[in-house]
């Protein structure tokens, strides 16, 4: 890759995202873990101050991850939820 730059190796490949929200009866929260193109991870738990449903937390781990990603900086983003 001659004439690359290494920013421009790293965006070439997507970052990860990976979420699960969970619902019960004591809240509801989410686990976020965002995996660079260069591969360090960053994890965070997030518990939500309203109550929500288990599909309500996952949606909402989602759109939180994605926002996450995109102040990150990502460009290309692979998501994955359960």
């Amino acid at each position: 890759m001659t004439g690359t730059t290494q920013e421009e190796v790293s965006e070439e490949r997507p970052w990860l995202l990976h979420v699960d929200g969970s619902s019960t009866t004591q809240g509801s929260g989410a686990g976020v873990v965002i995996t660079t193109p260069q591969g360090d991870d960053m994890e965070f738990a997030i518990k939500f101050d309203f109550n929500a449903s288990n599909n309500e937390a996952e949606y909402e781990a989602m759109v939180l991850g994605m926002r996450m990603t995109q102040d990150a900086g990502a460009l290309h983003l692979l998501a994955y939820s359960d």
